[in-house]
C-alpha cells in the first residue's frame, strides 16, 4: 500500500459506517422524492387550484425544481465546513434540516385554507430540503470512501448511492399503500400528510445511528498535516477550500457536472415524470404507475452494489460510459412500452431504465471522491454534483411536462434525454481513470494543477 494510506477499518466497523451513511441518505432521499411524487399526484390541486390540470402540474413541478436550486448553496456551505470541521458534524446537521422541513410540509395548510400563503410556505420548505440535500450527498459518500478498503472502494462507496432507490422505494411504497387503501377524496384531504409526518420518526432513527460512527481517518490525517504546515509557516492563513478547489480542480468539477447530465435527467424522467406521462397520455392509473416505479426501484437498489463492484475490476469510466450509452438508447423503447398501457410493459420500461441508470450512479461516488484532494474533497465533490443538478435534475420533469404539453408526443422528451447522454459520454470520455488513486494523499493547495497529478499516489 502506498505511503500515507490508512489501513482499512475492521469489517464490523466499516459495515457500521456504511449502514450509517445508507440509512441517512435513505431518509434524506425519502424526504426529497416524497415531495416529487406528491408534486405529480396531489400538490397541483392542493396548492395550485383553478388551473388547467397540466398547468397546475407544471406549477407544482416548478416548486419541485426550487429544491434543486438550493442544492448548490448547500454544497458550498456544507462543503466548506465539511472540509474544515469534518464529515460527521455536517451530516448530522443535514439530516436535521431535511427531516424538519419534510415534517413541517405535512403540517402545512393548503390553498383552500390560507390562499397564496400556502404555496409560499411550501416553496420555502422545499428550499430548506434542497439546501440540506446539497450537503448530504458529498459527506455521506466521502465518509464511506475515506474509511473503506481502497481495492473495493467502488463497491463500498456505492452503498450510500443505494439510499436514492431505497428512499424512492420507501416514498413510493408509502404513497402506493395509501392510494390503495384510501379513496381519492381521503388521500387528497388528509392522507397525503401521513408520509411527510412519518419523516420525524425516521430522522430520530437516522440520528441515533449516524451519531455512533467515527470521523473519517483520512480527513483527520489531512487536518493534522494542515495544522502542522500552518504552524511551520508561522500561522499563515490557510486558503478556503472553495478557493483551492476552483483553482486546482476546475476541470474535475466540469467533468463531474457533465457526468451528471444523463444520470440526473434520466432518473427524474424515469421516476417522477412517468407519473405524469403514464396517467395523462397512456391512460394508466396512479396506482399502476406507482407500483411500476416501486418494483423498478427495488431492482435498482439491488444492482447498484454490483455495478460498484464491477467498477473496482474494470474501472469507473467503462461502467459509467456503458450506463450513459444504455440510457440514451433505451429512451424510445421506454416510452413505446409505456404507451401500451400494460403493467408488465411498464415494469420493463422502468426497471431496464433504472438498471442502466445504476451503471452511472454506482461508480459515481468513488469516481467523484477520487478526483479531489482530501481538504478540498467535500467541496469539490459536492459542487460538481450539485451545481449540475440545477441544469439537469431540477428542470427535467418541468421540461418533459412542457414538451408533452406543447407537442403531445414523447419523441421530443426522448431526444432531450439522448442529448444529455451525449454530453455525459463526452465528459466521462475525456476524464482520467481514477480507480487506483489513494484518498490518503493530502497535498497542499499549491501542490498540483488540476488534471496533472503526476504520481496519482497510486495504491499497490
Amino acid at each position: 500500500m502506498a505511503s500515507g494510506t490508512t489501513a482499512p477499518p475492521p469489517p464490523a466497523n466499516l459495515r457500521r459506517i456504511v449502514a450509517a451513511s445508507l440509512i441517512g441518505t435513505t431518509i434524506e432521499w425519502y424526504d426529497f422524492f416524497l415531495y416529487g411524487s406528491a408534486a405529480a399526484l396531489v400538490f397541483n390541486k392542493l396548492f395550485f387550484p383553478g388551473s388547467d390540470p397540466l398547468v397546475g402540474t407544471l406549477l407544482s413541478f416548478l416548486t419541485y425544481a426550487v429544491g434543486f436550486a438550493a442544492r448548490p448553496l448547500g454544497a458550498l456551505v456544507f462543503g466548506h465546513y465539511g472540509d474544515r470541521l469534518g464529515r460527521k458534524k455536517l451530516l448530522v446537521l443535514s439530516l436535521l434540516l431535511m427531516g424538519g422541513a419534510t415534517f413541517a410540509i405535512g403540517l402545512l395548510p393548503t390553498h383552500a385554507t390560507v390562499g397564496t400563503a400556502a404555496p409560499v410556505l411550501l416553496t420555502t420548505l422545499r428550499l430548506v430540503q434542497g439546501f440540506a440535500l446539497g450537503g448530504e450527498w458529498g459527506g455521506a459518500v466521502l465518509l464511506v470512501s475515506e474509511h473503506g478498503d481502497a481495492r473495493r472502494r467502488g463497491f463500498w462507496a456505492s452503498w450510500p448511492q443505494t439510499g436514492a432507490p431505497a428512499g424512492q422505494l420507501l416514498a413510493t411504497g408509502v404513497l402506493s399503500l395509501l392510494t390503495a387503501v384510501l379513496s381519492d377524496d381521503a388521500f387528497g384531504s388528509w392522507g397525503w400528510r401521513i408520509p411527510f409526518l412519518l419523516s420525524g420518526v425516521l430522522v430520530i432513527v437516522g440520528l441515533w445511528i449516524r451519531l455512533s460512527v467515527d470521523e473519517s481517518p483520512v480527513f483527520q490525517q489531512a487536518l493534522a498535516q494542515a495544522e502542522a504546515r500552518k504552524a511551520a509557516s508561522d500561522g499563515g492563513a490557510e486558503k478556503l477550500p472553495l478557493v483551492s478547489v476552483l483553482r486546482h480542480h476546475w476541470r474535475d468539477i466540469l467533468v463531474a457536472m457533465g457526468a451528471r447530465m444523463a444520470e440526473n435527467i434520466s432518473y427524474y424522467v424515469i421516476t417522477a415524470f412517468i407519473l405524469v406521462y403514464a396517467t395523462t397520455s397512456a391512460g394508466v392509473s396512479k396506482q399502476t404507475a406507482l407500483n411500476a416505479v416501486l418494483i423498478g426501484s427495488a431492482v435498482h437498489f439491488a444492482v447498484i452494489p454490483a455495478w460498484g463492484a464491477l467498477s473496482d475490476r474494470i474501472g469507473r469510466r467503462p461502467v459509467y460510459l456503458l450506463g450513459a450509452a444504455g440510457v440514451g438508447l433505451w429512451m424510445f423503447p421506454f416510452f413505446s412500452l409505456i404507451d401500451t398501457g400494460g403493467f408488465g410493459n411498464l415494469i420493463i420500461a422502468v426497471t431496464v431504465g433504472l438498471v442502466l441508470h445504476g451503471a452511472m450512479y454506482a461508480p459515481q461516488a468513488a469516481f467523484f471522491s477520487e478526483m479531489f484532494a482530501t481538504r478540498m474533497r467535500y467541496s469539490g465533490a459536492s459542487i460538481g454534483a450539485q451545481f449540475a443538478s440545477v441544469a439537469a435534475g431540477a428542470p427535467a420533469p418541468l421540461i418533459a411536462t412542457a414538451l408533452l404539453s406543447d407537442y403531445g408526443s414523447s419523441t421530443p422528451i426522448a431526444l432531450y434525454v439522448i442529448a444529455a447522454a451525449v454530453l455525459t459520454l463526452i465528459a466521462v470520455g475525456v476524464a482520467k481513470e481514477t480507480r487506483d488513486r489513494d484518498l490518503a494523499r493530502v497535498e497542499s493547495a499549491d501542490d498540483e494543477p488540476s488534471g496533472a497529478r503526476a504520481a496519482d499516489a497510486r495504491t499497490v
